[in-house]
């Protein structure tokens, strides 16, 4: 359920050009300081975690890891993405908000 929400807010970003996907795309954009949240997805490879962990880490964004690559690439309509930068920040707020067990505009 809850991944459900977040696929569906990556599917809007994706929709409205707020995101950056792929290892060299986001990590170029963070170091551009547009990125607000990165979302990893857990069957990626511990090295691309940490990598993006530490990188995260040094420009002060957080990051999600949830949903499987296959959710990801489908619900922005790529081919195995299993890194996401989100540049919209109600949307980065809103899927943290999600994933760490808030509730999402429109729940009461």
């Amino acid at each position: 359920m809850i991944n459900n929400k977040i696929l569906g807010f990556l599917g809007l970003c994706a929709k409205s050009g707020k995101i950056c996907f792929g290892a060299d795309s986001v990590e170029q954009e963070i170091k551009k300081k547009k990125v607000k949240l990165v979302v990893i997805a857990d069957d990626s490879s511990e090295r691309t975690k940490i990598k993006f962990q530490t990188l995260c880490d040094s420009y002060d964004i957080p990051i999600v890891i949830t949903c499987k690559i296959e959710d990801i690439s489908k619900a922005i309509g790529k081919n195995n993405k299993a890194i996401i930068g989100i540049k919209e920040e109600n949307i980065a707020k809103q899927i943290e908000k999600i994933n760490y067990g808030g509730e999402s505009i429109g729940e009461n």
